[in-house]
């Protein structure tokens, strides 16, 4: 833990009510807290509201209720330029990425963090639900590891996993060990504003809008077969960006039998392959390659060409899955084989796996390419 000492801290305060409270903690803990509130996004919604101006209001109010400053901030032009185009890339290369794990990497911890340190500050401070702690085996500029949160439904150190190992030093997550009603609670008992605000939840910058109708807005939509995996032609899509591994709904195929689920993309044919069964072999593997790697101790967790027993997730809110990972090459140009002890449903190119050992997240990277699916074994054409 760290000391206040009368260090200044800048929250990170999205109008929701973990900021709120994290604010409220870290007064009480002796710290000089400054709220600080990002603006990433400038267009209204559906409804013609900008969703960013109503958050910073409860900012405001949640400011003025614990009585320490409030400011606000612009990254919207750098949002765009290193979060959002990048988005929308592996999109249009039929990838499926995750904008959150950018944005902390790019903004929050990166320009915010620099910010922060700009007002003076010793520390930055957000409502994410993580921990840190001093590293057992500390490295020059790795001094600290990254710390499941105590409420296991809540924990989100996966959308970290791509952030610099090196800035947790100066990083605190005052709500980290507490369960969310906990955080509730305390926020309607000391009468913030925000005690009953929803969770936000989705892509920030899509709010409550339909994903496809958003992504239709920017990335040229071009219709073209749903096939089987035998290639018998089923149907037609609105264009492969539209859709993942593993999803049942936007394909408009019925007929007797269960439902039809994606499996497969085609990008150069423009083919989307679907099949019928949530459990269908097709959606299974073994392993996976990961590259862009970031480890938070700076290193891999074991020598190139050593296996390394951990848990892995490849998507949010997974329940950790025992694995063995396998690194090979070095800097930029490194990359990891993750084995599964048992095959993966809808392992997604283009989305992070995220790696464990108990309680200490080591760090993560890009699934680059999976393995053979189950179905594609059992036929005995495993690419």
């Amino acid at each position: 833990m760290h000391s206040p000492s009368s260090k200044r801290v800048v929250l990170g305060m999205s109008g929701g009510v973990d900021s709120s409270v994290a604010a409220y903690l870290l007064k009480e803990q002796g710290y000089e807290v400054i709220g600080l509130f990002m603006k990433n996004w400038d267009e209204t919604d559906e409804f013609g509201e900008c969703p960013a101006s109503l958050d910073y209001k409860d900012v405001q109010s949640v400011c003025a209720n614990l009585q320490i400053p409030c400011y606000s901030i612009e990254f919207i032009e750098e949002y765009r330029d290193h979060v959002f185009s990048e988005f929308l890339r592996q999109y249009q290369e039929g990838f499926t990425p995750n904008p959150d794990v950018l944005c902390n990497r790019e903004i929050k911890f990166d320009l915010f963090l620099k910010k922060a340190i700009e007002f003076g500050c010793d520390y930055l401070a957000t409502g994410h639900y993580a921990q840190v702690r001093p590293a057992a085996n500390p490295k020059a500029g790795y001094t600290h590891e990254l710390i499941r949160a105590a409420d296991p439904n809540k924990d989100q150190t996966y959308f970290l996993t791509a952030v610099k190992g090196e800035v947790f030093s100066r990083v605190l997550f005052p709500i980290g060990h507490l369960p969310k009603p906990e955080v509730r609670e305390i926020a309607k008992k000391i009468g913030l504003s925000t005690h009953s605000k929803k969770d936000s939840t989705g892509i920030c910058f899509i709010g409550e809008r339909k994903f496809k109708a958003f992504l239709n807005q920017y990335v040229h939509a071009k219709p073209g077969n749903i096939v089987s995996l035998e290639g018998e032609v089923i149907g037609t899509h609105d264009g492969v960006a539209f859709y993942t591994l593993g999803q049942r709904k936007g394909m408009r195929l019925g007929g007797e039998g269960e439902p039809f689920f994606v499996v497969g993309k085609n990008v150069e044919k423009n083919e989307l392959i679907a099949t019928r069964g949530s459990e269908h072999p097709a959606l299974f593997s073994h392993y996976l390659v990961a590259k862009e790697l970031n480890w938070f101790a700076g290193t891999a967790p074991a020598q190139e060409g050593e296996k390394y027993p951990c848990t892995a997730k490849s998507r949010y809110r997974q329940a950790d899955q025992p694995c063995t990972i396998q690194v090979s090459g070095s800097g930029a140009e490194q990359t990891v084989r993750v084995d599964f002890n048992e095959p993966q449903r809808a392992l997604t190119p283009g989305q992070y796996v995220v790696f464990y050992q108990n309680e200490v997240c080591l760090g993560g990277g890009v699934i680059q390419t999976v393995g053979p699916s189950l179905y594609s074994i059992q036929k005995g054409t495993p690419s």
